[in-house]
């Protein structure tokens, strides 16, 4: 294990996260917020001395592999949430460091689950700090370092840390460098965002409004800066966040299909247009099925069923409606949709359309293969076949899923809280949604759990964000050992 290697990506990481502290500075002094600037101030200058001592460990070797990787990313995502609790804490603006801390692996997960009961309380740079976490990690924080630095002495092993770090069974390069497709994919990244911010702009926001709203959107985490989310905004905007969050839900190789003119193989993808079936289908049964509660206005039943529908498959978590006041249909069809989540090496969370495809595809593979027991016919996407690391994955992913949350579910249940909230939260949390059933539903909030609940589902935000792996390998006795010439 290249410890040293580990500590200078952890203290290079949180230079990059005190920098991205400095506009959050700026504006609580313009504004007169003193308490908030203090506390970033503070925050920042800590951050900068913690780096600054860790740096002066310096790597033998830069080389970085597997198993470094996945420890690294694990372990930057965890070090990295305490400090950015520390300006909710030190501002008072949310007396307990476990609240803060579980509303900050919220931010950066991109979850969404809050527990304020008034979030228009909170100062601006408080706001803004709150949503920029969303877009912070949306992407990875690992993944922008790869996008401005070099860090390692042979660029592919970076390779390592974007697998661990990007979400889907599989993570490929887009161009031949890891950090070149790092670099592109943050630029589409913060292209689509600026696009995002100007469309909402024309439509009468405020620019630090549009800023927030663009930045929940763009990492798919739905905080939003008013105790009603986007229900108050006109329907202009937010047609505007429903489209953006589906494409943000996007895979993102598919823009740069796009960008190479690659039409039809986008348009082929299989993923892609699973993706948006389940969208419309959604939304058709959605609509048909509220549209007696909104009076014979059919252009309301449908913008509400689209924004849902769209906003929890892509695990953002904007409301613009008490869903959970909708039929039982409607709110059950929700909950799958929480499950089966966005797209892969998109900023969105769940289970991903391609393992849920991939499951499917190897269901009826299976099922032929008992009435021909001879028969070869492998799993495909895309018309090339699946790999047997790949399946494997999936199927792993699966059980580790499936424990993970029946053991959250029973653990949370000593709240005393109904079994509905229980697993809605457990599901909304490991799939990094935010808002989920009865007393978590989009106008509650987390705030009844206990102490040792909330630390359980923030483990379950980081666990889902990772996707499972990378927080167990920590657990791992031989992952820490040292070893001559070990590539794993």
């Amino acid at each position: 294990m290249n410890y040293r290697m580990i500590i200078r990506l952890l203290s290079v990481s949180l230079r990059i996260v005190a920098a991205f502290m400095l506009p959050a500075l700026l504006l609580s002094l313009s504004n007169g917020e003193n308490a908030s600037a203090w506390a970033f101030a503070i925050t920042i200058a800590l951050m900068f001395l913690l780096s600054t001592i860790t740096c002066i460990c310096k790597p033998r070797k830069t080389s970085l592999y597997m198993r470094e990787g996945f420890v690294v990313v694990a372990v930057a995502w965890i070090v990295l949430s305490v400090p950015g609790a520390l300006p909710f804490f030190f501002s008072r603006c949310i007396p307990s460091f476990v609240d803060c801390l579980f509303e900050t692996i919220s931010g950066f997960t991109t979850t969404g689950a809050s527990i304020l009961n008034d979030v228009e309380a909170l100062p601006m740079g408080m706001l803004y700090w709150r949503s920029f976490t969303h877009w912070l990690g949306g992407m990875g924080v690992l993944v922008f370092l790869l996008a401005v630095s070099t860090i390692s002495g042979n660029a592919n092993d970076a390779l390592f840390i974007m697998r661990a770090e990007s979400p889907g069974p599989q993570v490929s390069k887009l161009v031949p460098r890891t950090m070149q497709t790092a670099r592109l994919l943050y630029t589409i990244y913060i292209g689509m965002t600026i696009l995002q911010t100007v469309l909402m702009l024309f439509g009468g926001m405020s620019l630090f409004d549009a800023v927030t709203t663009a930045f929940g959107t763009a990492g798919t985490g739905g905080f939003g800066i008013r105790n009603d989310s986007l229900a108050s905004y006109s329907p202009y905007i937010q047609w505007v966040v429903t489209i953006f969050m589906a494409l943000f839900g996007v895979n993102f190789g598919i823009y740069y299909l796009f960008l190479m003119r690659s039409f039809k193989r986008a348009f082929r993808d299989e993923e892609l247009r699973f993706y948006f079936s389940v969208i419309l289908a959604s939304i058709l049964i959605i609509t048909l099925n509220i549209l007696p509660q909104f009076d014979g206005h059919p252009e309301d039943a449908i913008r509400h069923a689209a924004f849902q529908v769209v906003s929890i498959i892509t695990t953002t978590g904007f409301s613009t409606a008490n869903f959970d006041l909708w039929p039982q249909l409607c709110r059950t069809l929700l909950l799958l949709l929480m499950i089966i989540g966005a797209c892969a090496s998109s900023t969105g969370g769940g289970m991903k359309c391609s393992r849920v495809l991939i499951l499917l595809k190897s269901l009826r593979v299976e099922n032929d293969k008992l009435l021909h027991p001879h028969m070869v016919k492998p799993v495909r996407m895309d018309g090339k076949p699946v790999g047997e690391d790949t399946l494997h994955g999936v199927y792993a992913f699966l059980m580790a899923y499936c424990v993970i949350s029946l053991a959250s579910v029973l653990l949370i249940s000593l709240d005393e809280l109904s079994f509905e909230t229980n697993l809605s939260a457990v599901l909304a949390c490991l799939n990094n949604i935010g808002p989920g059933l009865h007393l978590v539903g989009p106008m509650g909030n987390y705030s009844m759990f206990s102490d040792g609940s909330k630390l359980l589902l923030s483990l379950d935000m980081l666990i889902g964000r990772l996707e499972i792996f990378p927080i167990f390998m920590l657990l791992m006795p031989h992952i820490w050992k040292r070893a001559r010439d070990y590539r794993a």
